[in-house]
């Protein structure tokens, strides 16, 4: 085992991001015309950085598996970005939002990267809105913002619930503009198989064309990997379905660690599994909490009555409910953190309260939302004798016009209308903290490899506080690799072209080919997505919303069987060179066999528990996370070997000189 260094600038926090840029090597305009770049992923992270890159000059190829870019994933993200501009005048600061970010995650993140992450996220707003990128304004026409968990501050600029989808196309219309100078070079429909290193650095991809088949040879002088996180590795989750670790796993298994594997996100309000045969769950944003009250029967009986159909929500009184996250947290209420709503909600349901069929579902309700909002409206409106429809028909319409899409999107899924019967809510796999180990640069440990966004470690610890996913994405992309490549790429200014021909590419296409061939060889007794969701069931059951030694261990023995199994037995119809859809979905589903057992390896070494990852054996007498921080402070990196359970652990020590490290509360 051995110590990271990740190459933090010396000096006062506020100055280090400022000093390093001051200090690192640039690429002159007139070379930057000789240098090329690959980027993976064109959602927030990778269109942006192609978008930027392709502006400063630096010939960009980029690769997506969609058949557009505006079909990222980053396009769901609903509720909004955060930025520390104070609009609201309520005491915000990039100080505020640092130390936030560095709370949510549990103190289990970098100070450096969080703070400058903090730092330049005002200019992300200025930027997309010089984009046109349509945000909420209030009355006055400043920007409007809202709150999100985990913070007592509004900071969250938003565009309805469509926030990412607006974003995205802010993204993509500066790639459109790239695109027609000739300066990116678009590879839709194209999957990396494989990551190509020269004399031990970065040098190139091999890409499938998925719609012929043929296996591709593509080099440059860096590569950057924004091809978001993993948690399809639970099969169900609020991901696309398409989503993937295949780019960063690769990657990892050329030589980039894999940093915190175990810190994964449940998301506290999403649509409650219906049963299984569904492929994807659904995502309510988290800005409905700033306005719904979370809630279950105080009575098991009521609770019991619900689930069986003889009794509906709203004939409880309001003393028959419980409120159980503004009992339990009163400081927070309704906007604790993500893993501590998560967790709050499993509890009241495993203790019998749960108000679906299944039992796993809490109440998320507007009524009182829609009652403030109708008297606040009449008085508006000179109305200071409103009726009871006249408050609801004025409180409805404020509701809708902040969260409409958002409600037509549940009662198309569940058949009910949220406005007058409340949304059952229960936690799903949403967001991955861990990913790709990077540097202060967001350099890989492969030289001339780069990660941004979801697919690195860098920013959110063990948990991401709501709206920092779209921050941290852009921030990566508009406004820091820009200037941390072009250190790494000043080297390479008479390096010219990168062959495609060399030893090094032939082998790295010879490696795909057989894995390839491989997977088509099976005997055919069971579909993919038959592994897929045997593998998503022990990752669900043993590491999941709660963790123990015992299940850990059982999970990593099961999953490798169920990989061995898998290679031996997976039935992928059609051939290596054509369109091939099984063929896709066994690569993808090949590594999260290999990278859920990592996961349970992570979690298990891991005694203590932090953020989204919580260990049973560690919490204190109320139920909450019980850190470790003498044993514990400190990022897990994995190296890559073929049996994850010998992969060997390197780690980044973590020191916090500008914050008090002490236990996390929300009460």
């Amino acid at each position: 085992m051995s110590e990271l260094k990740s190459n933090i600038p010396d000096g006062p926090l506020a100055d280090k991001w400022t000093q390093h840029k001051n200090d690192i090597n640039l690429v002159n305009p007139a070379n930057k015309r000789n240098i090329d770049v690959i980027v993976v992923g064109t959602g927030l992270a990778g269109g942006s950085a192609a978008a930027t890159l392709a502006e400063l000059g630096y010939n960009v190829k980029t690769f997506c598996y969609q058949d557009s870019p505006r079909r990222a994933h980053s396009i769901a993200a609903q509720g909004g970005i955060n930025a520390a501009k104070n609009y609201q005048g309520d005491g915000d600061s990039n100080y505020r939002l640092f130390y936030d970010t560095v709370k949510g995650g549990d103190y289990r993140s970098r100070e450096a990267n969080v703070y400058r992450l903090a730092e330049v996220s005002g200019n992300i707003i200025d930027q997309c809105v010089a984009q046109g990128v349509p945000f909420a304004r209030e009355y006055g026409g400043l920007l409007d913002n809202r709150s999100f968990g985990g913070v007592l501050v509004s900071r969250t600029f938003y565009a309805k619930g469509q926030t990412g989808q607006q974003l995205l196309l802010g993204a993509y219309s500066a790639m459109n503009r790239q695109i027609n100078r000739g300066k990116i070079q678009p590879f839709n429909r194209h999957e990396m198989l494989d990551l190509v290193l020269v004399d031990g650095k970065a040098r190139g991809i091999i890409a499938r064309d998925l719609v012929t088949g043929a296996i591709e040879r593509h080099s440059a002088h860096a590569v950057v990997l924004a091809s978001g996180g993993y948690g399809n590795v639970f099969f169900l989750s609020t991901n696309a379905m398409g989503s993937n670790v295949m780019a960063a796993w690769r990657a990892h298994r050329r030589g980039a660690y894999f940093a915190n594997p175990c810190y994964t996100q449940i998301h506290p309000t999403c649509i409650p599994v219906s049963g299984d045969h569904q492929s994807k769950l659904t995502l309510m944003s988290e800005s409905l909490r700033n306005d719904g009250r979370i809630w279950v029967p105080k009575k098991k009986e009521d609770a019991e009555a619900i689930r069986a159909g003889k009794l509906k929500p709203t004939d409880l009184k309001e003393e028959d409910r419980d409120y159980y996250l503004e009992r339990r947290y009163p400081a927070f209420g309704n906007l604790v953190p993500r893993d501590v709503a998560s967790r709050a909600a499993k509890e009241r349901c495993d203790a019998g309260f749960g108000v679906n069929k299944t039992g796993e579902a809490v109440y998320l309700d507007f009524k009182s939302a829609i009652n403030r909002y109708g008297k606040e409206e009449a008085l508006i409106n000179g109305n200071h004798n409103p009726s009871d429809k006249e408050i609801y028909d004025y409180g409805k319409a404020v509701v809708e016009n902040k969260y409409g899409n958002l409600f037509q999107m549940y009662e198309k899924i569940v058949d009910e209308d949220p406005y007058k019967t409340p949304m059952m809510i229960y936690p799903a796999v949403h967001y991955t903290m861990g990913g790709l180990w990077v540097d202060y640069n967001l350099q890989t440990t492969i030289p001339g490899c780069y990660a941004a966004g979801e697919a690195n470690f860098s920013d959110h610890g063990a948990n991401r506080l709501g709206a920092s996913a779209l921050m941290q994405g852009l921030a990566d992309g508009y406004f820091v690799l820009p200037y941390t490549i072009g250190d790494y790429l000043s080297k390479d200014i008479r390096t010219g072209k990168i062959p495609t021909d060399s030893p090094e590419f032939d082998q790295a296409e010879k490696d795909v080919r057989e894995r390839m061939n491989k997977l088509v060889s099976g005997k055919g007794i069971h579909s993919v997505d038959y592994y897929h969701k045997r593998l998503g069931k022990i990752m669900w059951n043993k590491c999941g919303m709660s963790r123990n030694a015992k299940e850990l261990q059982e999970a990593m023995d099961e999953i490798s069987a169920l990989r061995a199994d898998f290679w031996e037995n997976v039935k992928v119809p059609g051939s290596v060179d054509s369109k091939n859809a099984e063929l896709e979905k066994a690569g993808r589903v090949a590594d999260f066999l290999e990278l859920g057992e990592l996961f349970a390896k992570d979690a298990l070494t891991r005694n203590e528990s932090c953020g989204g990852h919580f260990r049973e054996e560690y919490q204190t007498p109320e139920g909450e996370a019980l850190r470790d921080d003498e044993n514990f402070s400190f990022v897990s990196a994995w190296e890559y070997n073929a049996d994850p359970r010998e992969a060997k652990l390197h780690k980044e020590q973590l020191t916090f000189d500008n914050i008090e490290v002490k236990t996390r509360s929300y009460k």
